[in-house]
């Protein structure tokens, strides 16, 4: 049975070399893209013909092929072809030997440099809002955790060294932040996807009297590419995506690693579920924390889609190149790396139990409350440097006697300066220290409550 000829061969002279289409073929990652490739077609069909370039009767055969293609698809049974090279050329054979040639003149007025364009865009669209709709499981999740934890007493840390009370709950609250940095900038990307190139066509446009805005209401664009060579050439939604994904990736890699260090016994500051653990081949007593060493780890594959992205764009003159055929597969690895990552990170967060004995013996051990004392002269009338520095001496007086700044007798500390009374003591504890930090980001347990409510009304929007 002789092979059926490329769509595009009729100007060459030989076919191409097998080795060839190994390499340039795309259908092995680009197929994943037909939902959206079919979706495109029917709306330039519709169009098509509503402006009088295809009859009715074609467009009626396309849909119905279309149709067929889908279900095909769905079900397993579309028979994928290397000779076909990538997605569109597979399903536009097809629909020609399922509608003869209607599915011919489907191609009219467009170019597969425009479509891909188009299909691409359709695809990250779609990612993006499953993408926010996890980031939200995993804010509902650090949330839930939040309000429980509003007034658990650890250790907050600079240097990695023990620098002053704070709750759990705050501590938890400021990957809220982050998160929600993270969906704002997917809503802005999505803003700039959701522009239609298709038009376009091979760069130039077309000669064919069509409606572009007519496709975008069809399939929900918010605008038009205006220029037709950025159209078919531009990569930075995929770039700006990836460079928000890496964004998000940095910060699940932040929490993975204070979930591994806090879980460990040098910490012990949570409990993670053994749902989400490991045992280890040689030593039985090990739980090992994958799941979060996976996600640090997994951090650098969607860093490397970002560049990967940017390095295939910095050459390229306009307009379309075949290099652009590398940027699905960077993009693809990235959606999906962020989608498992985040998917797996709310069930984790859900499921952490805190260890308050082990947080409060830290936070004790470590002076926290230094700040608080000084704070407290400053407002028996010493100025602050001044309070520094006899906060200073308490600190290694303390240490000389082998405990805790809370711990030292008020006479010691009256020793140090004459200011301190025995309402220090007040100060000087883990719960006091919180305590006093009533402002809105402050660590107070009612703040970090009322910050828990901002967040879940901001997340109802």
């Amino acid at each position: 049975m002789a092979k059926k000829p490329q769509l595009w061969s009729g100007r060459f002279k030989e076919p191409v070399d097998e080795q060839v289409k190994r390499f340039t073929a795309s259908v092995g990652f680009d197929k994943r893209l037909a939902k959206q490739d079919i979706r495109g077609s029917l709306a330039h069909a519709r169009m098509l013909a509503a402006c009088g370039i295809l009859s009715r009767r074609d467009v009626t055969a396309i849909e119905r092929g279309l149709a067929r293609i889908g279900r095909e698809i769905d079900r397993g049974r579309f028979k994928w072809s290397l000779e076909a090279e990538d997605v569109h050329f597979n399903i536009e054979r097809r629909l020609t030997a399922l509608v003869g040639e209607a599915g011919k003149r489907l191609h009219t007025a467009r170019s597969r440099n425009d479509q891909v364009a188009t299909d691409l865009r359709l695809w990250l669209r779609d990612e993006i809002d499953a993408i926010r709709g996890l980031i939200a499981a995993l804010i509902e999740a650090l949330l839930g955790q939040a309000a429980r934890h509003a007034a658990l007493v650890m250790p907050g840390f600079t240097h990695l060294q023990v620098a002053q009370p704070v709750t759990f709950g705050h501590h938890l609250l400021a990957y809220v932040e982050m998160l929600e940095r993270d969906r704002e900038r997917l809503a802005q990307c999505r803003s700039r996807v959701n522009r239609l190139p298709l038009g376009a066509a091979a760069l130039a446009g077309t000669s064919f009297p069509i409606d572009r805005a007519r496709v975008a209401r069809e399939l929900g664009f918010e605008g038009l590419c205006e220029n037709s060579l950025d159209a078919v050439a531009d990569r930075d939604f995929a770039i700006e995506f990836c460079a928000d994904a890496a964004l998000i990736m940095v910060h699940l890699s932040r929490l993975a690693e204070e979930l591994v260090l806090w879980a460990g016994p040098r910490f012990d500051f949570v409990r993670l579920p053994d749902r989400y653990l490991t045992g280890s081949s040689i030593m039985p007593q090990k739980k090992n924390p994958d799941v979060p060493e996976l996600v640090r780890g997994k951090s650098g594959r969607v860093f490397g889609s970002l560049v990967a992205l940017l390095a295939l764009m910095k050459g390229q003159p306009l307009a379309y190149n075949k290099d652009n055929q590398e940027d699905k597969e960077p993009l693809f690895d990235a959606v999906d790396t962020v989608k498992d990552s985040l998917a797996v990170f709310a069930g984790l967060v859900a499921g952490v139990e805190p260890v308050p004995a082990s947080m409060h013996a830290a936070v004790l051990a470590g002076h926290a409350t230094a700040t608080d004392l000084a704070d407290y002269l400053v407002r028996k009338g010493m100025p602050f440097r001044d309070a520094h520095e006899v906060v200073a001496r308490a600190v290694r007086e303390a240490e000389t006697s082998g405990r805790d700044l809370a711990a030292l007798p008020l006479e010691s500390l009256r020793r140090i300066s004459p200011r301190i009374a025995a309402d220090v003591k007040r100060v000087l504890t883990p719960e006091g220290s919180v305590a006093a930090r009533r402002h809105r980001g402050g660590t107070a347990p009612a703040e970090v409550r009322k910050a828990v409510a901002r967040a879940r009304k901001r997340l109802s929007k």
